[in-house]
């Protein structure tokens, strides 16, 4: 009897875990294009009015970000202005929350059919290296190197933690102005 109340507890747990990590990659999508220059060249091949929406299946949380220029990125939430022209769909809440708590790369995940991509995948490639850059930023380095493909070796401490402190003070901002509003 407590087995079947402690599911629906863990699944409603792991939904607003996503719903959050969603949130909060957005919005620091948004802030390491401001921040880095790497971010910025990686996303000035896109164009100009791209959107890229990462979501679980069939509508459940996602986050929408668009290529507003010069390698910038915006957050919309998780409502798109029109279709996206990428997007990458976590096919469960539990595939999704495998990725997002850092217990399975991307790589791997779709590797083992947990997603799927709609739309061109070079840009899904794309922006999977601009989450990579993200996460490696974000995340401490022993994390960061479970989370994404390949740690960036030249990604020193100095620079990790001033772009971190950057990002962060970023997302925080947009979180309260977003309450605000």
């Amino acid at each position: 009897m407590l087995a079947k109340r402690i599911q629906p507890l863990a699944f409603q747990a792991r939904r607003l875990y996503v719903e959050l990590m969603f949130q909060v990659m957005g919005r620091a999508l948004q802030a390491v294009s401001e921040v880095d220059s790497e971010v910025q060249g990686e996303a000035q091949a896109l164009p100009k009015g791209f959107l890229f929406e990462m979501m679980v299946m069939p509508e459940g949380a996602k986050l929408i970000v668009e290529h507003i220029g010069n390698g910038r990125f915006h957050y919309h939430g998780g409502s798109a202005p029109r279709p996206a022209d990428v997007s990458i769909k976590f096919k469960h809440i539990a595939h999704a929350f495998l990725v997002l708590s850092f217990q399975e790369k991307t790589a791997v995940a779709f590797a083992n059919d947990r997603m799927l991509v709609d739309g061109d995948v070079s840009y899904a490639v794309r922006m999977t290296r601009i989450l990579n850059r993200l996460e490696s930023f974000i995340l401490p380095k022993i994390i960061a190197k479970r989370a994404v493909k390949e740690y960036p070796e030249n990604l020193h401490l100095p620079e990790k933690l001033i772009s971190a402190a950057q990002i962060y003070l970023k997302v925080a901002t947009h979180f309260v102005q977003t309450a605000r509003a």
